[in-house]
């Protein structure tokens, strides 16, 4: 792998970019911690100071060994991961995070930008996914939504969920339907929340994106798209539907009885 593949916008200083929202801190105060895990040192100098100005503390890794290594000692709210690298790959990583813990998200960032990859690098636990060359912007924007559902859903939350014979308990993360468990990441898991408060209710692709995601991606509804695909494959696969498309609006979840 070789230069840089980033692309900030040229005609507004980083601090405009970066700057528009509130900060975001941890619970207890201290900041955000992210572990960024990429070969190209450039990229990483790069994205370590956009990170910086969010007042986040960032640790690099530029091997699969030491990512993991660090992600033990660090233990980040965040991880933003490459999938080609040298040691372990970013999905051996992936799978070894997942069998340590539950909670913490991993936005992948690759040059890998086939349909396949993406399906493979989400289904195998990855919670977003975004191909170089990208903004700045756009990663800032999504790691900040990705630490508010994390917030949302975190083990005090003691809400419960139930859609005919499909339930959801936001303490324990856990998704069954018909007594059958469903593992989700974190983004599959508060779309169907989402989906699951609003049930029978037609819900346009727009308001998905500002409630799951809360931005825009400049309109981009596909990535709702995307991800309603892979929710159907866990949730109705094998089974009665659930979710369903509706023509010229959007999304609906309703019993399948």
């Amino acid at each position: 792998m070789t230069g840089v593949a980033v692309r900030p916008r040229a005609q507004q200083p980083r601090a405009a970019i970066l700057g528009k929202l509130p900060p975001i801190r941890r619970d207890d105060g201290s900041p955000i911690r992210v572990l960024l895990v990429d070969d190209e040192r450039a990229l990483t100098n790069l994205v370590k100071m956009a990170l910086h100005h969010e007042g986040w503390t960032v640790e690099t890794a530029h091997d699969g060994h030491e990512a993991v290594t660090r992600f033990a000692s660090m233990k980040p709210d965040l991880v933003v991961l490459d999938i080609m690298l040298p040691g372990l790959d970013g999905l051996q990583i992936l799978e070894r995070l997942r069998a340590a813990e539950s909670y913490t998200p991993v936005l992948f960032l690759t040059a890998r930008d086939t349909v396949q990859d993406r399906v493979v690098g989400l289904t195998s636990g990855g919670d977003d996914y975004m191909t170089k060359p990208f903004s700045l912007e756009e990663l800032v924007a999504r790691l900040r939504g990705l630490i508010r559902r994390t917030a949302e859903t975190t083990p005090s939350s003691d809400e419960r969920l139930r859609v005919g014979d499909l339930t959801l308990d936001a303490a324990s993360r856990d998704v069954t339907r018909a007594g059958e468990r469903i593992e989700l990441t974190t983004t599959e898991f508060d779309l169907l929340r989402f989906l699951m408060r609003n049930p029978r209710r037609a819900i346009g692709r727009e308001e998905i994106l500002k409630q799951v995601w809360n931005y825009t991606f400049d309109g981009r509804t596909s990535i709702v798209d995307l991800y309603i695909s892979y929710l159907r494959k866990k949730v109705d696969a094998g089974r009665t539907p659930m979710i369903h498309t509706v023509r010229g609006v959007g999304y609906q979840l309703k019993p399948s009885q």
